[in-house]
């Protein structure tokens, strides 16, 4: 078992002020293979004085030299792929298929549409008498979520560094092990030590000593809810900037010329990645009332054909859920909606047949109402209801009836009849007829689902300040 007991703090391993370890728990075998470091707040200021001491020449090194370096960084990820995915599998059960395609490689992608926007930032232009500057915005606290541990945290490092902050990095204590291995990867693509600093441990202890340290510039979270309210009361004390991509509760709509087979098949697929755990994913599929029993019966069929297993298993499609938490909370959410008496189309408490070992949970579909709890709060778990609408207004009414607003999907036959309805619908990204996102379009969200926006030149864009020069 590896046993982690150092931060890495201006470019070196340095050991922890902190004397406890958290417990790092393959959730496949539900076995403990790590230890890591449970720092405390004398552990984020020496991080926090060294990104300090970093930001000066960081922030006045060009635009060219920073796209070298995510490029190189971008290069060393790709060229230590199987290790990164290796540790995701292990850390939070994603299979490894998925996880090489979607975690991997995609943060690879992120990375290098970094490099691609970068030159395309308008770093100054003229305003009459007037010159409009974008800055750095400063030292950057990046508190990371464990569905996501390489790509969340590329996500606000990469993009913080790209535009010439420094970073503090507090990874989730569920997942902190790849983090790891990118911090090695930071040294071998040239970047200087301090730009990029990590502390493992709780969010009471490490993230809220980030979010309050009166040298940290501006925080970004990806998390709950409740973990990003927390962020925003600390961060008022020193009326500071912060990013916030928290949850969603989306609407997957299908209106009635839609091709309804096609649309169930495609959206169970995407709401299911990563075994549901996704603030993106589509969990709550809206269809024409009269098409109600097609769609439970495709989307039956389709959750039923998914191989849950071993995530080591090229074959696998769904892995456990990422820890016992998870697992609990998940369970929680299907039992009280079956005793709420929502009807239970498929899935459901009962263990994956020969899986008696990990946090595995059935693919499970219930079919009920906008005001079942089930459509109202966030699993992120294998769940999606089905939910009738009477006609198109109805559709767009149920949509944004929800507390949150990252994501959407509208389907239909005219493809402009669908983006149409899509503008109506109050969500930071909406998929048309279940086209692919462009990573380099920006992801963020409305109401509860945050603040900001990620990815690509909107992402680097967000850890940016204006400055005037006047004459």
């Amino acid at each position: 078992m590896e046993r982690h007991n150092k931060h890495y703090i201006n470019g070196t391993w340095v050991e922890s002020n902190g004397t406890d370890f958290l417990e790092v728990v393959n959730p496949a075998t539900e076995q403990v293979i790590a230890e890591v470091a449970r720092g405390n707040a004398e552990d984020v200021d020496v991080a926090v004085n060294a990104a300090v001491s970093a930001f000066d020449g960081w922030s006045r090194s060009t635009v060219a030299d920073r796209v070298d370096v995510i490029r190189a960084l971008a290069d060393t990820i790709e060229a230590n792929g199987d290790e990164v995915t290796e540790s995701i599998m292990a850390e939070i059960g994603q299979p490894v298929t998925y996880a090489h395609r979607a975690s991997t490689t995609t943060t690879v992608n992120d990375l290098r549409n970094f490099a691609d926007a970068l030159p395309h930032v308008q770093w100054e232009e003229k305003i009459g008498s007037s010159r409009v500057r974008r800055l750095p915005v400063g030292v950057v606290g990046a508190i990371t979520a464990w569905n996501g541990p390489i790509r969340s945290v590329c996500l606000k490092a990469g993009a913080a560094i790209a535009a010439g902050s420094t970073v503090v990095l507090k990874s989730s204590e569920v997942a902190p092990l790849t983090p790891f291995l990118l911090a090695g990867y930071t040294e071998k693509a040239g970047l200087p030590a301090g730009v990029f600093n990590l502390v493992t441990g709780t969010g009471p202890e490490v993230g809220e000593a980030i979010v309050d340290h009166p040298a940290v510039d501006m925080v970004s979270l990806t998390g709950s809810v409740r973990a990003g309210s927390r962020v925003m009361e600390v961060a008022s004390r020193r009326v500071k900037r912060v990013a916030l991509e928290l949850g969603g509760k989306s609407a997957n709509v299908i209106l009635p010329d839609a091709d309804l087979e096609k649309a169930i098949v495609s959206g169970v697929q995407d709401a299911f990645r990563n075994s549901g755990q996704a603030c993106g994913a589509l969990t709550r599929f809206l269809v024409p009332r009269d098409r109600l029993a097609e769609a439970e019966a495709f989307a039956a069929q389709t959750a039923g054909a998914f191989v849950l297993g071993d995530p080591a298993d090229p074959a696998t499609q769904l892995g456990p859920l990422a820890n016992a938490d998870q697992y609990n909370r998940v369970r929680g959410h299907i039992d009280r909606a079956i005793n709420d008496g929502v009807k239970l189309v498929t899935g459901g408490l009962d263990r994956p047949a020969g899986l008696d070992t990990g946090y595995y949970v059935q693919p499970t579909i219930f079919s009920g109402t906008n005001n079942d709890r089930i459509a109202r709060d966030e699993v992120f778990g294998p769940v999606i209801v089905i939910i009738p609408f009477d006609d198109e207004e109805d559709a767009i009414r149920i949509a944004n009836d929800t507390d949150y607003g990252l994501a959407g999907g509208v389907w239909a036959a005219d493809a402009e009849h669908a983006r149409q309805v899509a503008g109506r619908i109050r969500t930071g990204r909406v998929r048309i007829n279940g086209t692919p996102i462009d990573m380099r379009a920006p992801h963020g969200g409305l109401k509860l689902s945050g603040i900001g926006r990620e990815m690509g030149r909107h992402g680097i864009e967000d850890f940016l300040e204006y400055q005037s020069l006047h004459g």
